[in-house]
């Protein structure tokens, strides 16, 4: 049974009430509260909201359609407080954005990865679902950014991610402090590798659980910064820029058009 929220109610992570969110059905969320401006300003009418913790969060417009952009910080954890909040201020809809790391050889720096599932390597997803239940995308949403992306000749690549709570360890990276991966992990990146997913990003997994849980729709889309079988190093600052002007024009796109189609 879903709590009740009062019109003037402040979410006590996120800083933000029903009075202030315009009531938006749609969100976008980047790991980092750095993102969200430049995000914002992509779109018309940009408004700064709130900013608590690793949330910052601002309104804006894909036509008449109001758009959230809240930064989640990084791993499952702090995503299922953003949604849990999100959810009971009557947002429906949830995008991640962000960046991610390509483990397959044909994907290139700057592709986009639009993750139709994703592997439970993280905590935050088991609290929700036991690990038997699979953490999958909604269906329409994904096929939107998949149609846009496909009208805007972004080269793009559909499939699973690996999300892990960890950056080193369970990302199978040997550039720690202490260098070591435990035995449950060593090996692990050509296993995904050998069965087919695409990416290792931290919070994909928990979205969509925790979406799919609440009765909620998620999709993915991320841009690629690091090619993991070349190096363990994040590109230069042209291919961070090249990857995130890719995914918010599709973004971008994708929400005027569910916006226009709403209109119907």
């Amino acid at each position: 049974m879903n709590n009740p929220v009062e019109y003037n109610q402040v979410m006590y992570h996120l800083g933000l009430s029903k009075k202030n969110i315009a009531e938006a059905q749609y969100v976008l969320l980047p790991g980092d509260p750095g993102r969200v401006e430049s995000i914002a300003q992509s779109f018309t009418n940009p408004k700064f909201l709130a900013k608590h913790r690793e949330y910052t969060s601002w309104l804006a417009y894909a036509g008449d359609l109001p758009v959230l952009i809240c930064s989640t910080g990084m791993g499952g954890p702090s995503v299922s407080i953003c949604v849990e909040e999100l959810a009971q201020l009557g947002v429906k809809n949830f995008i991640r954005v962000g960046t991610t790391g390509a483990i397959q050889p044909q994907i290139e720096l700057g592709d986009l990865i639009i993750n139709d599932a994703a592997v439970r390597l993280d905590g935050a997803s088991k609290h929700y679902a036991p690990i038997e239940f699979p953490a999958v995308a909604d269906l329409a949403l994904t096929n939107i950014l998949v149609e846009v992306a496909e009208e805007e000749k972004i080269p793009y690549h559909v499939g699973i991610s690996v999300s892990s709570d960890t950056f080193w360890p369970g990302q199978e990276r040997y550039d720690s402090y202490s260098g070591y991966v435990i035995r449950a992990y060593q090996g692990s990146l050509a296993e995904w590798r050998s069965l087919g997913a695409y990416n290792y990003e931290m919070e994909t997994a928990t979205l969509f659980i925790v979406a799919k849980v609440l009765g909620l729709r998620a999709a993915s889309i991320c841009g690629v910064v690091a090619q993991r079988g070349v190096s363990e190093n994040i590109s230069s600052a042209d291919i961070y820029n090249r990857a995130s002007e890719r995914f918010i024009k599709v973004v971008h796109r994708a929400l005027n058009k569910l916006n226009l189609r709403g209109k119907k």
